[in-house]
């Protein structure tokens, strides 16, 4: 194929020329993603569907039109975690229904919702970039610090945040997530990254009062208030992301840059986050993982800025997007 294949390709058609690229590219015994398919998996609300259920659909290109996959095909599932859970057949229908140009529902048709919803945990990792480390004098971890949110605290991309009355100290976190795509337990570090679907942005929202001095100093509580972890905009997978550790990462607040790294600060990465959660518990497909904020945090402010009704924020990150919630 002469000159720019990219320039003569509709985008549907490059990005199967790319995933099989991708795929001659991986063929290590590091396998990379599940079926090395490079796609941006959403769940969506078609509007004046009555409030209808959830349905999965299959992105363009990063904010264009969605596949509508249950139209493509009527006995594909519902949510992206029974997606999931079929494996690879579920990941090649999602290609066959983008490849197809077909069934496409225009952005303004549709609300966006989390790309993952109730999965069965939401694992999130503390202390775990460098720069945020060094922000507040703490050692660098020797083994990642694992903490939960309820998966109740997840909620959509361009959704709320509900300032709850019971904390005056809300403080916003942009965290690369990724997200399990197959069943495991005791995984093996060079195998981990086979097991992961994708990848997508999240805010872990956190109420530092009653994480930092109430409830025993348990995170918990001041971290898994309702809307506490929106999600999104979608799953990018894993063969989509050219290198998850090598992102810029960003959170602004009304417009401010707030927090600006790299996930090349991350201490412990994807695969040694999967190695060392299943060694405690078995993951399966859903899973989401927050791994870890960089510097920047309102707490550690001088004076400690905290979010307060009517503000803006946005959490973005290089090649996955950007996730807007307003705080009320």
């Amino acid at each position: 194929m002469g000159g720019h294949p990219e320039m003569r390709l509709p985008l549907c058609s490059f990005s199967i020329f790319r995933s099989l690229l991708t795929q001659r590219q991986t063929a290590s015994p590091q396998r990379r993603g599940l079926s090395g398919a490079a796609m941006r998996l959403v769940q969506f609300h078609r509007h004046g569907d009555g409030g209808g259920g959830i349905r999965v659909g299959v992105e363009q290109g990063e904010g264009l039109g969605v596949v509508d996959l249950k139209a493509f095909d009527p006995s594909m599932p519902s949510t992206v975690r029974e997606l999931l859970e079929l494996g690879d057949e579920g990941l090649q229908c999602a290609q066959r229904a983008l490849a197809s140009g077909r069934c496409v529902l225009e952005r303004s048709d549709i609300q966006l919702l989390s790309p993952v919803s109730a999965p069965e945990k939401v694992v999130c990792v503390g202390m775990n970039y460098r720069d945020h480390c060094l922000e507040q004098n703490a050692p660098i971890p020797e083994e990642p610090i694992i903490f939960s949110k309820f998966p109740s605290a997840i909620t959509g991309p361009y959704d709320d945040i509900a300032l709850p009355s019971e904390s005056q100290e809300v403080d916003w976190e942009v965290e690369l997530a990724f997200v399990i795509g197959r069943r495991g337990k005791h995984i093996k570090e060079e195998d981990a990254l086979s097991y992961v679907a994708g990848f997508t942005v999240a805010n872990d929202v956190s109420a530092r009062d009653w994480q930092m001095k109430r409830n025993g100093k348990q995170w918990l509580l001041g971290k898994t208030f309702d809307s506490f972890c929106p999600l999104g905009p979608a799953l990018v997978t894993t063969d989509a992301v050219t290198d998850p550790h090598n992102l810029g990462i960003r959170c602004l607040v009304n417009g401010d840059t707030v927090q600006s790294s790299n996930t090349d600060q991350m201490i412990f990465k994807t695969a040694a986050l999967v190695a060392w959660v299943s060694k405690f518990v078995t993951l399966t497909p859903g899973d989401v993982f927050l791994t870890g904020t960089p510097p920047g945090v309102g707490v550690f402010r001088k004076p400690p800025v905290f979010l307060k009704k009517g503000d803006i924020v946005e959490c973005q990150i290089d090649q996955l997007g950007s996730i807007i919630n307003k705080v009320v």
